[in-house]
């Protein structure tokens, strides 16, 4: 059995007046909240962790991240057993297909949703392995013997670019009017050890918090609101939103 302590925290910040930030755990959705949990996982569970940053304005983006995670989380509970991790990927790559068109649709049927999306980052656990799966550039990392590894790559200009400084000119998304959008998916169970701790956060932590200072909150065992709270004492110019997850056993 799987053992995973789970930690989320949504904030709207101190600059937006609304939160365009979403987070799945399981069946739990978060926003402008606090969820803790542990779920405890066999071979035959299936368990989807995500948090989606949804960009639009008039508050349209948390229309696209709800609607994102909503989609998501009962696709995700659909996929049969037993998938490879070749045609699991195909499978993802369909949904994405699917939300996309489900976002554009919005767009076209209200002014107001036109141009709506979202980011997408995810930890999935499905037939007893781990995926990763990104699109746009909220994060996941890896927090293990004291040090901080981001396991996905932004998808950004400034990363094309080659550029450290992060921006909030993206690349990739879902909806946000993105004609070729993709997920990276990278089954990454192998790689998963007993009290690793992984993060997954949208970029209102990351612009706002150091990576330095994020691990060292983590090594001090700071839960998900007291990352958001280092991103809002440090300006909060953003949503923020966090989950963080704790591998207790495998």
């Amino acid at each position: 059995m799987i053992e995973l302590d789970l930690s989320a925290a949504s904030r709207v910040g101190c600059v937006r007046s609304h939160n365009e930030d979403m987070i799945l755990v399981g069946e739990q959705l978060i926003r402008n909240n606090i969820y803790n949990t542990q779920a405890i996982l066999g071979k035959d569970d299936r368990f989807m962790m995500a948090v989606a940053d949804g960009m639009g304005g008039h508050k349209s983006g948390e229309v696209a991240s709800e609607e994102t995670l909503r989609n998501l989380q009962f696709y995700f509970g659909d996929i049969p057993v037993g998938l490879d991790a070749s045609t699991l990927n195909e499978v993802v790559v369909e949904w994405l297909d699917s939300i996309n068109a489900i976002i554009d649709s919005k767009g076209r049927e209200e002014e107001r949703f036109k141009g709506m999306g979202t980011t997408l980052v995810a930890l999935a656990y499905y037939d007893g392995d781990f995926y990763s799966l990104n699109c746009g550039d909220s994060r996941l990392y890896r927090f293990r013997d004291d040090e901080l590894q981001q396991l996905t790559t932004d998808h950004s200009l400034n990363n094309l670019m080659g550029e450290e400084k992060h921006s909030n000119v993206i690349t990739n998304c879902i909806g946000g009017g993105c004609i070729n959008s993709f997920v990276d998916m990278v089954q990454m169970t192998y790689d998963i050890c007993r009290n690793d701790v992984y993060l997954l956060c949208s970029d209102g932590l990351t612009d706002m918090v150091s990576n330095h200072h994020i691990a060292r909150l983590l090594s001090a065992g700071a839960d998900a609101d007291e990352l958001c709270n280092a991103a809002i004492d440090n300006g909060g110019f953003d949503n923020v939103s966090v989950l963080i997850i704790k591998v207790n056993n495998l």
